[in-house]
């Protein structure tokens, strides 16, 4: 499937008994079993109804299913395509996309498989509708898995179910390129371009029983694992005329792909020209699963976050689900995602495999739904799954989500000043803040890639050591001037709220990140404004307030806890948790137009993973690991809801979107993609 960790490779790829006994009789495993640490789960309350318009799409379809294969029709080890192929495909060279791999490893590969990287073959399972079409064409790749247990029967459930809604698709063969190689993911995503040119000779032939009914203008890929980085890369070959790696290799597809789904993918394991191949001119969609021991942080979300849906009506979705794993959406790999070491995965966390799948056929389907057909009524779901509560299993999920239509006034990404905004003009303050800076979201896994390569600002608060606490009930601190707590803003210029789109049918869109960190309370030293200018202080002076600070902090440490504030019923919503804040419009004249955050979403806690039953295992497979993934909570606040707050708000008279603090003593979050989204 996806690339092991190093340690890991020792687990999937060793095939010494005695090399294998050996490492397990080294791991001290008698009575270290690690608990499971899951979140307890608020499913029964979130997850209860049903908002969206559209029938589900998890739901089999009406039409009639009917399945045949094509292929080389001289298969070695596949008998499905030696003997039962309806249409004989013609073999593909791939050598320009398999140079570098080890030799040896090919030559052993291709005396197993009975051809080389000059013929490799076209084999692919199709399922498709009874009628008169045309019907979208769907075509689905496995990863990276054991060459002799053939990864492609494991998609049946989806062939049969998009079938059945209206969707010829095919499991694609690309087994022959499994298995202990690397650096050959550009050649799985050629491979389907190469069924795509297939597919096109085929439908010619009125014989064809599906001739004339493919609609060539709606494509979608869908990849899993290695897959998923395949599905990508095909869809950026897609539009070029030559190979990036060697200039020599000219293209010629142009198919009209419209849609990219990546199941758990890996991400950058092929770099054209040392870049991460990029992701524009598709609807992109990507899934992942909090407990993944094969890729096992959501590196799909780098590709999410560098997806480009710039032109009008694209779309990019992700969503993170917690307790899947890797290979429960494939019915022939499982629950073992690190192969015969899956004995110490701790599997009593994970969902079953149908609900896994389940969770698939819904939004695989809505996003082809939404995506190839236009169905409009399906996007809600992937803005906030929440719409779709009563379909899902229970489990907790986090959305992401962006369209071509927003006008973003802080994406982080433009320079190292923490004032400037990215929107022309717009600056940014903050007042109070224990942590404020710019920086690149981290993978929980440092050794494994470090970061998202996207950047995001990190904010952090504590309430005075003099201030009280705030009310359990409201949320607000029972005494000292709002001004007073901390808060972080984004200044709009005057005459800009049209150029950003700003209207009364628009929405204030950002993504949101709880941290799960808690700064220090804020001394007197500390106090100061961020972004107050600081006159200069002589030394000693300086010296002075460093050992007065220091000395209050011992101080404080050594007071005794205060025992927690007891609940005394509380207003918001029955699914929010533990951080809170407010948001607010700012008018030009000083007005704010003010919502807790709890009542548009209920912004996650850290989802804590536990993925082997054993600590040393946890920390020598993953390199001692965050417990928990930053992932991107998209939050949507529609204009009317602050106009609601404040009565006569107009978008011209808004200066600036503020984040107060106070509704939670203190806490840390991560915000990004800062904007507007005008709503026809």
């Amino acid at each position: 499937r996806s690339a092991p960790p190093r340690a890991a490779v020792r687990f999937c790829h060793m095939h010494s008994r005695s090399a294998r006994l050996a490492l397990l009789l080294s791991i001290p495993l008698a009575g270290c079993v690690q608990p499971a640490r899951l979140v307890p789960s608020d499913a029964e309350r979130v997850l209860t109804g049903v908002s969206v318009t559209a029938p589900n799409p998890g739901l089999r379809g009406a039409l009639e299913v009917r399945r045949f294969v094509y292929g080389s029709g001289t298969d070695r080890r596949r008998a499905i395509f030696r003997d039962s192929v309806l249409v004989r495909t013609r073999a593909v060279n791939a050598t320009p996309f398999l140079r570098g791999i080890d030799r040896g490893a090919l030559k052993k590969r291709w005396k197993y498989w009975g051809f080389d990287e000059k013929a490799l073959p076209l084999n692919g399972r199709v399922w498709y509708p009874v009628g008169d079409g045309p019907f979208p064409l769907v075509l689905i790749v496995h990863g990276n898995h054991d060459m002799r247990a053939y990864s492609d029967p494991g998609y049946a459930y989806l062939g049969e179910h998009f079938a059945s809604r209206g969707f010829i698709t095919v499991s694609v063969d690309e087994n022959f390129l499994n298995g202990g190689i690397r650096s050959e993911n550009d050649a799985r995503g050629w491979m389907l371009l190469k069924h795509l040119q297939a597919w096109r000779a085929m439908e010619s032939d009125a014989a064809f029983p599906l001739a004339g009914k493919v609609d060539w203008q709606r494509i979608a890929l869908i990849g899993h694992s290695r897959g998923g980085d395949a599905v990508a890369i095909a869809s950026g070959f897609n539009r070029l005329a030559r190979y990036p790696d060697d200039a020599r290799v000219t293209f010629d597809f142009g198919f009209a792909i419209r849609t990219v789904i990546a199941i758990a993918p890996v991400d950058g394991q092929y770099r054209p020209a040392d870049r991460l191949p990029p992701v524009r001119g598709v609807n992109y969609f990507v899934i992942h699963g909090s407990h993944d021991a094969d890729v096992s942080t959501f590196i799909g979300q780098r590709t999410y976050l560098r997806a480009d849906v710039a032109e009008p009506g694209r779309v990019k979705a992700a969503l993170y689900v917690y307790r899947a794993n890797h290979g429960q959406f494939n019915t022939v790999w499982g629950g073992n995602d690190v192969g015969s070491a899956g004995w110490l995965l701790n599997k009593r966390s994970l969902l079953t495999g149908e609900q896994q799948r389940d969770i698939g056929r819904i939004f695989f389907t809505g996003f082809l739904e939404l995506t190839l057909r236009g169905e409009r009524a399906y996007e809600p779901m992937f803005r906030d799954h929440r719409t779709v509560g009563g379909w899902l299993p229970k489990t907790m999920y986090i959305s992401e989500f962006a369209s071509g239509d927003e006008r973003l006034l802080a994406t982080f990404e433009e320079d190292i000043d923490v004032t400037t905004a990215t929107a022309v003009g717009a600056r940014v303050a903050g007042h109070q803040l224990s942590t404020w800076r710019e920086g690149t979201i981290a993978t929980r896994v440092a050794e494994r890639g470090a970061s998202y390569e996207s950047n995001a600002v990190f904010l952090g608060w504590s309430v005075p050591r003099d201030a009280a606490r705030p009310d359990a009930a409201t949320g607000d601190s029972t005494r000292g001037a709002p001004q007073d707590r901390a808060w972080y803003e984004v200044q709009i210029p005057d005459g800009a709220p049209g150029a950003i789109g700003l209207s009364e049918r628009s929405s204030l869109v950002f993504g949101i990140v709880d941290l799960g960190q808690k700064p220090s309370p804020l001394v007197a030293a500390d106090t100061a404004s961020p972004v107050a200018s600081t006159p200069k202080r002589d030394p000693a002076a300086a010296a002075s307030q460093r050992r007065r600070a220091d000395s209050l902090r011992q101080v404080e440490k050594s007071k005794p806890k205060p025992p927690p504030t007891p609940k005394r019923g509380s207003p918001l919503p029955a699914d929010s948790v533990r951080v809170d804040l407010t948001v607010e419009l700012i008018t030009a004249d000083g007005r704010r137009a003010s919502l807790p955050l709890s009542a548009a979403v209920a912004l996650r806690p850290p989802l804590t993973i536990r993925l082997y039953k054993y600590k040393y295992v946890e920390d020598k497979l993953t390199g001692r690991p965050r417990d928990h993934e930053y992932v991107l909570q998209h939050v949507e606040i529609p204009f009317s809801r602050f106009v609601a707050a404040l009565p006569g708000l107009t978008p011209a008279d808004v200066r600036a979107v503020r984040f107060r603090f106070d509704r939670t003593p203190t806490g840390a979050i991560l915000l990004d993609d800062i904007g507007f989204e005008p709503h026809p």
